[in-house]
């Protein structure tokens, strides 16, 4: 495979930290470019970051020294620097929006962890395993943006991660309603138990947007690509409830399902098994050998023992059993920073690399 250069955009910030460990010795990829917010331009990555560096392993030793460029002033300077970049910036919506468009516009395809352009029509919003087809629509993207190579494509919120993977090949038994109650980390937030002591031996009921979120994503991951758009699928119908848990990090789901033809447990166990993707046929370097892994002991998956599965980038499924309310609930498991965020970007990368979209 051809090697590329990268950069990483916001990179001071919990997800930027996590792109930093898991670029630091990717075969492919290679960071050319750190670049943050004015306070940090100009900066070492050790200097800008300090005392806020939150991974368990240190700070890539080849990224110490980097000098962090302006995100938002060099946007034309670094897009001639770089093959692609990830964007993971803490900024206000519609401004995420506009940066991502001016690195798009300026030749440089963007791989983002940002919720701003995860409903514009023409961006796809990819979970690798599931919905690769939906990559076509960079095409129409690139028309609207008068771009040849520039792009954008996002990954999905966190908390979908954990239970969308489990129902999607479930889907052609009819389901016709969803009931997904998320029990979310704290890392999800960007923080750690030394930044937010409030977190321990606490949980919060609400996290901003995040039920929307929830219910709204997976209806366009499950969507259809028509005339150069991704449509929405109209149904199962879903509906969520998020709470922040004391969780270091590891999203776990509750969840409730029901369908038009109903399949035997032996059914829905065997499919988790076989279930593969794109990642798993193309053999991807970040892609976990097995997507869906099941649990049949009844106190599993635990975010503290399975979070880390196959790197943290597979799902980890249990507690499968027949409900009175709907036909079946089982529990799920997924690494948020992992599989939900950074992970889940470079595997992204990756498809896009091995489709030929950085070329």
């Amino acid at each position: 495979m051809k090697q590329y250069k990268v950069g990483i955009i916001g990179a001071t910030g919990m997800v930027g930290q996590r792109f930093a460990t898991l670029l630091e010795n990717h075969p492919w990829f290679n960071v050319e470019v750190l670049a943050a917010s004015p306070r940090s331009a100009g900066k070492t990555y050790e200097e800008a970051v300090g005392e806020r560096w939150a991974m368990t392993t240190p700070m890539p030793e080849s990224m110490k020294k980097m000098i962090i460029m302006n995100a938002d002033a060099d946007v034309e300077k670094i897009a001639g620097m770089v093959d692609f970049v990830f964007c993971a910036v803490d900024m206000k919506k519609d401004e995420i929006k506009a940066l991502e468009e001016r690195y798009a516009k300026a030749e440089c395809p963007v791989v983002s962890n940002n919720s701003a352009n995860r409903f514009t029509p023409d961006v796809p919003m990819v979970v690798p395993e599931i919905n690769d087809a939906h990559l076509e629509v960079i095409n129409s993207q690139r028309e609207r943006l008068g771009t040849k190579r520039g792009f954008i494509a996002v990954k999905s919120n966190c908390s979908i991660q954990s239970y969308v993977p489990a129902l999607s090949p479930l889907r052609k038994f009819g389901i016709t309603k969803v009931l997904a109650c998320t029990y979310q980390a704290i890392s999800g937030a960007g923080k750690t138990f030394k930044t937010w002591p409030e977190m321990v031996d606490n949980l919060i009921p609400y996290i901003g947007g995040e039920e929307e979120k929830s219910e709204q994503e997976p209806l366009k991951v499950w969507g259809t690509v028509e005339n150069g758009k991704i449509v929405n699928t109209d149904s199962p119908q879903i509906t969520t409830q998020c709470l922040r848990v004391p969780v270091s990090d590891g999203h776990t789901a509750a969840v409730f399902v029901s369908f038009e033809n109903k399949p035997s447990k032996e059914e829905i166990l065997n499919i988790w098994k076989e279930f593969k993707g794109a990642p798993q046929e193309l053999d991807l370097p970040s892609a976990p050998k097995q997507f869906i892994h099941y649990f049949e002991e009844n106190d599993r998956p635990q975010a503290k023992l399975d979070r880390n599965l196959e790197g943290g980038m597979a799902v980890s499924a249990g507690r499968l059993r027949e409900d009175t309310q709907y036909d079946y609930k089982f529990v799920c498991l997924s690494h948020n920073t992992l599989r939900g965020a950074a992970g889940g970007g470079v595997l992204l990368a990756e498809l896009l690399a091995a489709k030929g979209y950085f070329d």
